[in-house]
Formats: structure tokens, sequence, C-alpha cells
């Protein structure tokens, strides 16, 4: 690699770390064909992933970091005072197939700065694709960011050669992005995730190939006054209305000579973590978009318990539960008691009656779940009426864990 591309990797390698929505689940199982490159797994991509299952084994780069807009929080923007550069069509499938020999990565994630026009950069972005997967045979995993001010034909076009598209809604209300993005049109990107949501779901029921990962999109945590109510009620529409895959929270990071508008300091991380737990309990945990909210504060999500265990707290009346008796979905708001773990308590429970020891076997969550719930031998003695109930389950610190 010449010093110059070395540079360019340099540059837009960094720049585009802001971006979080760049897991690969999702994708078919896929081996090239004789000449070619490349495969995907099942279960992801990767060589590891980190503690949220995200995969870190995609080249995450930008096409460039010029930008025609000037969004606020953005540390790409017209404005800002940052080193710029900018790949060739050609430099990043080069780097794609060199990087795969060499065993670095096994997919690309390619996002961009709008550059002449949406048109143009969404053209630069499938030509990409298109010229690994037709010159190069390259079977592996693809992630394309897309531009929703391009033409929907182009969109048509980015589906056929990438895995998962994804447009960044950035933030969760009309008002902020008219304050802190004025370039960008709420109801442009909305009705651009709509198209993308018809044409995907159409694909799988005409069995044809457009983006068989789905759709997903970023929101930015921090950077406004959103509460976690709002957000998350935000995320529960996106997700009724267009079948997103996933919703992405990214904390706002300060980004030099930054707009007075903006905060000075990024939000606790902590606030991110709570937000993907209360994600999850809405998508695997049968939570809907009140029950998240009847756990926040002031529309808050607390930092000392996960959402689930708030929720609980604050419907006491609701436990303890008997693991013998209870529905499933009683059982998956028991803190402690993961989607797996319910699943084998109900199918062991039609063979036996279930004590405390099974129910230890089957999850590794059980000294929170004690207090919430009555095994065959064991019944917790109003336990959820204690005043420091929460001081005993609350999470050290550091530790970030998924209920």
């Amino acid at each position: 690699m010449d010093d110059a591309l070395k540079k360019k990797l340099t540059i837009l390698a960094d720049a585009a770390k802001y971006d979080a929505s760049c897991a690969s689940s999702g994708a078919p199982k896929r081996k090239a064909e004789a000449g070619g490159l490349g495969s995907t797994t099942g279960a992801g991509i990767c060589h590891a992933y980190t503690p949220d299952g995200r995969c870190v084994s995609l080249l995450k780069i930008l096409l460039t970091n010029y930008c025609l807009f000037d969004c606020a929080y953005c540390v790409n923007r017209r404005s800002s005072n940052v080193r710029r550069a900018k790949f060739s069509v050609d430099e990043v499938v080069t780097l794609t197939v060199e990087f795969y020999k060499r065993n670095y990565i096994e997919g690309l994630f390619l996002s961009s700065g709008i550059i002449r026009s949406p048109d143009h950069t969404m053209e630069q972005l499938i030509r990409v694709a298109k010229t690994l997967r037709q010159r190069h045979g390259f079977r592996g995993y693809i992630h394309l960011k897309t531009i929703p001010e391009a033409s929907p034909w182009l969109i048509e076009q980015a589906g056929l050669y990438a895995d998962r598209l994804s447009i960044n809604l950035e933030l969760p209300t009309e008002a902020s992005l008219e304050r802190l993005a004025p370039e960008k049109d709420g109801a442009a990107i909305q009705t651009a995730m709509g198209q993308m949501g018809e044409r995907i779901l159409q694909a799988k029921e005409e069995k044809r190939r457009f983006a068989p990962a789905g759709q997903s999109t970023q929101v930015i945590v921090g950077a406004d006054a959103s509460t976690d109510e709002s957000l998350i009620r935000t995320s529960a529409r996106l997700y009724d209305h267009y079948g997103l895959k996933r919703i992405y929270y990214s904390a706002f990071s300060p980004i030099p000579d930054a707009a007075s508008i903006l905060p000075s300091q990024s939000p606790p991380l902590q606030r991110e973590h709570r937000l993907y737990q209360a994600d999850w309990l809405m998508r695997y945990y049968e939570f809907s978009p009140d029950d998240v909210a009847g756990a926040t504060e002031s529309g808050m999500l607390a930092l000392d318990v996960d959402p689930k265990l708030a929720w609980a707290l604050r419907n006491r009346d609701r436990f303890p539960v008997d693991v013998n008796k209870a529905d499933r979905e009683m059982l998956l708001r028991v803190p402690g008691l993961g989607v797996r773990a319910v699943d084998k308590i109900v199918t062991a429970r039609r063979h036996a009656s279930l004590r405390l020891d099974d129910v230890a076997r089957l999850t590794s969550g059980l000294k929170r779940a004690r207090p919430f719930l009555v095994a065959a031998d064991y019944a917790p003695t109003r336990l959820t009426d204690r005043l420091d109930l929460r001081a005993r389950l609350a999470e050290p610190p550091r530790q970030l864990s998924l209920f």
C-alpha cells in the first residue's frame, strides 16, 4: 500500500468511527463460486464480537469525508476544520479485496459524506459494491449507507448488491433535526425508509435478492434534549412502520469547534446501554412502548438498574410469579430470566414441578430473579416489599449486562 492510500485510509477509517450501525448479522449463508472470493455464515461474518454482539471484522470506511451538509453534530460537516480525503471507487475495491485476502476482514461497511449531489454520491457507493460482486465475485458481506435524498431507482440498485442498507435518522424528532441539521429533511428520511422496507418485503415474497439482511438506522443520543422515553417511542414506531432489522443508539461525542447549541459533554455511556436494553425488551421480551415508559423516571431510564428490573420494582404487586404456573409473557418480565431461560423453564415444567435448584440450572440470573418468583420448594416472604431491594439488586457502576 503506497503512502497516499495509507493516508486516505487513516483519515477515512477514523471518520467512520462515529457510525455504530455496522453489524453483519442477518446475512444469508453464502460461499464464493469458482474464481470468486469471500463468504458469509449464518451467525454473521466476523473473527470476534464486541460484548453487545457487533461484528468487528468489517472494513469500515467512508468513501469521502467531504460533505455539502453542515450538520452541527457531525465532525465531517462542511464547516469543520478536519483533514479531508476521498477514495476512488477502485481504491475501495482494492482495499477490500486485498484486506480480505490477508484475512484482515470478511466484509465491507461503506458510508460517505455527500459530494456534488446525493445521486452522485449514491452512484459511487453502488459502483463499489457492483464492482466487488461482478468483477471480483466477492461473496462477503456488504453494508451500504444510503442517501435518503437519492433517487428511488438508485436505492433499488444498491439493494441488488448490498446485504444490508441503512439510512440514519440521526435525531429522534423533527424539531431537533431542523435545529441541528436544517439541510436534512426528516420526512424525506422516513419516506426513504418506507420505500426501502416495501422493497425488502416485496423481494422476500417474490424470493429474489434485495438487501437480504434488511435495513437499519442510527439515532444519536444526547445531542439534543430528547428523553429516553421519546427515543424508545420513536424506535417502536420505526420498527412497526418500516420493519427495521435494528436501531443503533450512538452516544453523542463532543467534536472540535462545536457549535454552542451542542452539549459540551457526552452523555453517560450507561445511558446508551440502557437504551439498547429497553430496545431488546420491545423486540424480544414482549414489552410495549408504554411498558418501557413505565420503567422511566421523568422520561429517563435509570442508570443504576436495567429497565426490566426498574419496571418490576414499579410493579411489585404483580410479583412474585410461579415458575410452574405463570404464562410465558409474565415469566419474561422476571428480572434475571432471559428469553432462553424462560423457554427452557416452560419446556422443563411440562415434565416435572420445578424447584429452586432446577431454576438455577436453567439460568445464571437466579440471584436477581429470586425475589420475584415462586418455585415448588420456595416462596419468598414478600421480598419484593423490601425497601432496600433496589439497592441490593443494583449493578456495580462498571457492570454492563443484558438482563
